[in-house]
Parts: C-alpha cells; structure tokens; sequence
C-alpha cells in the first residue's frame, strides 16, 4: 500500500531510477553471472542504493534493498503482491503440482491454514522423538567417519537428514536417506530447484523445442519425483482405509491433506494433496541443510563462538540419547549461532514478487504487473545497521544484544513468513548440540582451504565445503 508520507511529493517511475546500463534485448542479464547474481545484484545496491532498476530481457524490475521497503512489500501479500508469474508457469510446466508455495489468494488461504497447523511447534514436538533417531543415525554415519578419519561431504549429509526428518514428519514414511547408501530421490530432487531459478530467468524457452541431455535428465528426474510422491500418497490412503480412527486424529500432514480433499466443501483439490508433499520435500531438503552448512563452516572459523557453543550443549544437552524438547528451547546460544548465519548467508537472499495492483515502494510508483527485486541481504551486513557487520558474532541475537532483528528476515515477513521455521530451527539445534557433545572438529573448509563460494541456485549454498571429525575429547571445554 502506498506510504502516506510519500503521497505529498510527486512520484519517481521505475523508469527514471538509477541503475545498470542495460543491454539491447538481453537487458542487464549478460552482466550477472549465472550462478553468482545474487551477489551482482547486491554489488549494484552498494553503487546505485537502496531503490534502482535493473532489466531482466525486456522486464524491467524495481530493487528494493532497504530493509523497511522489503518487510512492507512482503507484509502486503498475498493482496498487493505475488511470486511472478513465470515462476509459476516453470514451474507448472515442469509437472508442479498446485501446492501451498506456488498458489495464491483464497486457494493459498485453505491450504496454508493446514500446512501451519501440520507444523505448528505443539505438532512438531509430538513427533519430536523421531527426529531424535535421526539425528542418532547421523550420529552413528559421523561416528564411522570420525574412526576412519574419512572427509564428509557436508551438504550431501545434511541433505539426508534433513530429508528423512520431514519425510518422517510430514508423510509418516521411514526414508532413512542416511543409511540407504546412493539416495536417488535425493539426487531427482537436487535438479529441480535450480531448474526453476534457471529457467525463470532465462531469455529464450529453448527446452520447449530442443533437449539438451541435462534437460532429458531433469524430465526424468520429475517424472521419478512424482512417481514416489505419488507411492507416498497411496500408502497414506492405505493405512487410512486400514485404521479409520486416523481421520479423526490424522497422525502427519500427509493424511490430514487427503481427509481434508475427500471432505466436501474442503477446497483442497487432489492434486493439492501431491503438490504439497513435493513442496514439503524440496522446501524442507534445501533450506535446513544450507542453513547448518554455513552455520558450523562460521563456528569452525570463529574459535570463541564454536567454544561457547560447545560450552552450552554441555551444560544443557551433553547425551544425544537423551535429547529432550525442554533442552532443545533452551539451547538460546545455538539459537543465536543459527540467527547470525542465517544473517550472513541466507539461503534466499533474495525475493522476486508481482504487483497485483498499483503500488507505491518509497517514492516510487509500482504499476500492476511490475517485478519487484526484494534484496535480503543489504541492510543486514551494513555497518550502518548492525554493528561490526561482517563478523560472526551470536552473542548480538542474545538478551542486551543490540542488533535489530527486523533487519534481518530469513524467513520472510507477513503471512507468507515460512510455515516451517520452528521445524527448521530445531532440526539445527538437534543436529548441532548432537555433533558438539559428541565430537570435535578437526576442520570444515573447501578443498584448498579457501572461504566456500556461494552458489545461487533456487537457495543460496555452500560449495565444496568437507568436514573432518575427532570422536569428541574427555577433558571438556
């Protein structure tokens, strides 16, 4: 909506802003490298501030970089603004079903009124011993590296724990990702995230008419994906026909979709059963495992914060066997450690939006189907809103702590915030108070030693990063 304080002074066009010179037809997107834009775009803030323009082809978009024009943007969806519309067409033309992060309006409403009660911490520590045995099953994976002395591939076990968490969770399924050797699932959902990203920002279509050999692949690995989806819904509808005492008390998010799509008048339509479960696993895989990559690479780099960490998960949480939900909400410096990574590397650091009406965004004014660039990650590391920006440091996040927390947004604003970041934040507090009472690292670094670049695909990860663990000392901190 627009700012009051803006309407008694005339109104810039996006047109009129400053910003990179653009390209004939390719618009500014030969200037932004394909797997680094994220930090193009961000280099541009620091040049041309916090509004300016920039043209993706011949789409000319509004970013925005001030964290208070980012927070109000977000805060008027789903009303005034939406993901745009090519998003939405990738990926219906990649199979994607209708499911709470591609819907909007009233269909959004119903389905994220389910998907919030699924994971609604009350629902998430009912299941809380489950995610307790997967990360003892990591443990014991971590524990034969630590006696073999063997490298671990960082993003590829924590993709797995995080996969067979909300597996678990969301579908009441045992994937068990972590002692399955080769998990193909997890390599057709790897594609797919980042096929959107590229795609959605690609100038020509020309998947449509020719197929290269990594377009055949992610065709397979869609059809694959859907395939075990749909196995996942049938063994749900199984043990509901089996036990009709569930659809009173549906035991995951899975079997209260399909109670809800067979409930007339429900609104929820079948194929948003499935659509859902896919959003779950490839939301739920990418994100969380990201976010503790980048967080322990921090902790291994700043020798203070990883002792303080490891001093609290002694003193609160030492036996993983015996991990209890009360340990975990008291684990506030893990807490904080999660935060600032989340302030320094956020898997989203950006978001592109839709007007869906006339807007204005400071003094600028948003026409109806403009693209809106929301930067998340400016304000955030500036030293003009968090002091000392550039360093790791959890104990700011804590009491007395003076960092501004509406600076930093990780999981959104408004009503779309994430509908799993009580999930999120607890599968790193179990993952990371079961690693630092029972090992210690020797390193987590690249190959050669250099800091891990960042890769932008459909979220923000590290590359390269190996792990190296000691079975954990005896002589304490």
């Amino acid at each position: 909506m627009p700012d009051t304080a803006t309407l008694a002074t005339p109104l810039r066009r996006i047109a009129d802003l400053p910003g990179p010179r653009p390209w004939p037809l390719v618009g500014n997107l030969l200037q932004m490298r394909p797997l680094r834009f994220h930090q193009d775009v961000e280099a541009w803030c620091r040049e041309y501030g916090p509004l300016f323009r920039m043209s993706l082809g011949p789409v000319q978009a509004l970013v925005v970089c001030d964290h208070k024009l980012v927070s109000a943007a977000l805060r008027d969806r789903p009303d005034g603004y939406r993901r745009p519309a090519v998003t939405e067409s990738i990926a219906k033309e990649m199979k994607g079903r209708p499911g709470v992060f591609l819907e909007e309006g009233a269909a959004w409403r119903e389905q994220r009124r389910m998907v919030m009660a699924a994971l609604a911490p009350h629902a998430v520590k009912a299941y809380f011993p489950s995610l307790v045995a997967v990360a003892l099953r990591l443990q014991r994976r971590w524990a034969t590296a630590a006696d073999s002395g063997a490298t671990i591939d960082l993003a590829d076990d924590l993709k797995r724990y995080s996969v067979d968490i909300v597996a678990g969770l969301a579908f009441g399924t045992e994937v068990n990702t972590l002692d399955g050797g080769e998990d193909v699932l997890q390599r057709h959902m790897d594609r797919i995230l980042p096929a959107v990203s590229k795609r959605s920002l690609a100038l020509f279509p020309y998947w449509r008419y020719v197929k290269l050999p990594a377009d055949r692949e992610l065709d397979h690995s869609i059809a694959a994906l859907n395939t075990a989806i749909d196995a996942l819904v049938a063994d749900a509808r199984v043990r509901l026909a089996a036990d009709p005492a569930r659809r009173a008390r549906p035991a995951n998010l899975l079997e209260a979709m399909i109670c809800a799509a067979e409930d007339d008048g429900a609104g929820l339509a079948e194929d948003a059963v499935a659509g859902n479960v896919t959003t779950m696993l490839l939301a739920g895989e990418d994100t969380t495992s990201h976010t503790l990559a980048w967080m322990l690479y921090l902790l291994q780099q700043n020798p203070a914060a990883l002792q303080a960490a490891r001093a609290e998960v002694q003193r609160v949480a030492p036996d993983a066997s015996a991990f209890t939900i009360e340990q975990m909400d008291a684990l506030d410096y893990i807490d904080a450690c999660a935060q600032d990574a989340m302030r320094l590397k956020p898997v989203a650091p950006y978001i592109p939006l839709e007007a869906l009406r006339d807007n204005v965004v400071g003094d600028v004014a948003v026409p109806a189907g403009s693209l809106v660039w929301l930067v998340m990650r400016h304000d955030s590391v500036s030293d003009d809103h968090v002091a000392r920006a550039a360093q790791f440091d959890p104990s700011r996040w804590l009491d007395g702590g003076a960092v501004n927390k509406q600076v930093s947004m990780p999981f959104g604003a408004g009503v779309r915030t994430c509908p799993g970041r009580y999930l999120a934040l607890l599968e790193i507090k179990i993952a990371t108070a079961m690693l630092l009472g029972s090992f210690d690292i020797a390193s987590v670094a690249t190959a050669d030693g250099s800091a891990p670049q960042e890769l932008s695909g459909f979220t923000m990860s590290p590359i390269g990063l190996r792990m190296r663990l000691r079975h954990a000392s005896t002589s304490g901190v």
